[in-house]
């Protein structure tokens, strides 16, 4: 277990504003599911998939960087973003299904890295196990699941914690708005840990997407329901565990329970980081995941600027 010391929160000077994402914007039918995502860099492919009323937009701060030596991928899982509901029953075994059906129609066979953010997470251990060694590493962060299943006889609780994710976009705060630090602050402060320190751009980024989440309560029903504690044992992909010291919404318990079920795994907590750790500290989180990356022999391109 690694915690890092320096202090790297936010990113002045985004890569992600100086590129026009349009032209990598698509579309993919699969069964019973339209999936809206988006696609920059080439290499071996790198996929994410983002948490309970996310979007593909929750890791503008990583694609570019990884961008340079991969085939990122990030999409919107069906009742998020611009995804629409699917025609089928929204469940984390199906979500992991659907993973599968999204990597095969678009040609991925192998996959690089498959990085989840909490629900996120929980999806990126349910694909794994499904179909073991189709991804060649794992990296869970801030992921859901575990501390939810150990806690159920306390739904009302858990609900109440989770909702706070969802905040920002119930609140409908206006871009102007979010341009004033001590807003920004307020609105986030059960998700980030010092949403002043980060971009209103990016921050919006988050918002106007979670407006469009019809799958959200489906989502969070099954999501505290679910239990898959048991079988974790069963992963041997290399695993990295990405945490934040400050998390509101899945306490680093949590973490630690992940670290302790998957044997091998490497477990990175950011100090003074809530639960978005790739948003937070992007410089860190791009540098840890590549290092683990690397370590792993996870295949990159090389030479690729």
């Amino acid at each position: 277990m690694q915690i890092g010391l320096n202090d790297d929160y936010g990113d002045p000077d985004p890569e992600w504003l100086k590129i026009d994402w349009r032209p990598h914007l698509q579309d993919v039918e699969l069964p019973g599911a339209t999936v809206h995502y988006t696609e920059i860099g080439e290499g071996p492919p790198m996929v994410f998939v983002h948490g309970l009323s996310g979007c593909w937009q929750n890791w503008l701060e990583n694609m570019p960087h990884f961008a340079r030596q991969h085939r990122v991928i990030a999409l919107d899982l069906p009742g998020f973003g611009d995804s629409p509901l699917p025609d089928w029953t929204i469940d984390m075994p199906r979500y992991g299904r659907m993973l599968h059906d999204f990597l095969d129609a678009i040609g991925v066979e192998d996959c690089g890295a498959l990085i989840g953010h909490s629900m996120g997470g929980f999806i990126a251990t349910e694909a794994e196990i499904q179909r073991p060694g189709r991804f060649a590493a794992l990296v869970l962060v801030s992921a859901a699941g575990v501390s939810f299943a150990e806690i159920q006889a306390e739904r009302t609780a858990i609900v109440g914690r989770v909702g706070q994710m969802a905040g920002p976009a119930l609140a409908r705060y206006s871009r102007l708005a979010l341009l004033r630090p001590r807003i920004r602050r307020a609105a986030f402060q059960g998700i980030i840990h010092r949403a002043d320190r980060i971009r209103p751009e990016l921050l919006w980024e988050q918002v106007e997407p979670a407006l469009r989440s019809p799958g959200f309560a489906d989502a969070l029903k099954t999501l505290v329901g679910y239990d898959d504690r048991h079988r974790l044992s069963e992963i041997t992909t290399p695993i990295l565990i990405v945490w934040g010291m400050k998390d509101r919404l899945v306490p680093v318990s949590a973490a630690l329970s992940y670290h302790r079920r998957i044997a091998g795994s490497r477990l990175e907590i950011f100090e003074r980081t809530g639960h978005v750790p790739m948003l937070e500290r992007p410089a860190r989180f791009n540098h840890v995941v590549a290092r683990f990356l690397d370590e792993k022999k996870v295949p990159v391109q090389a030479g690729r600027a």
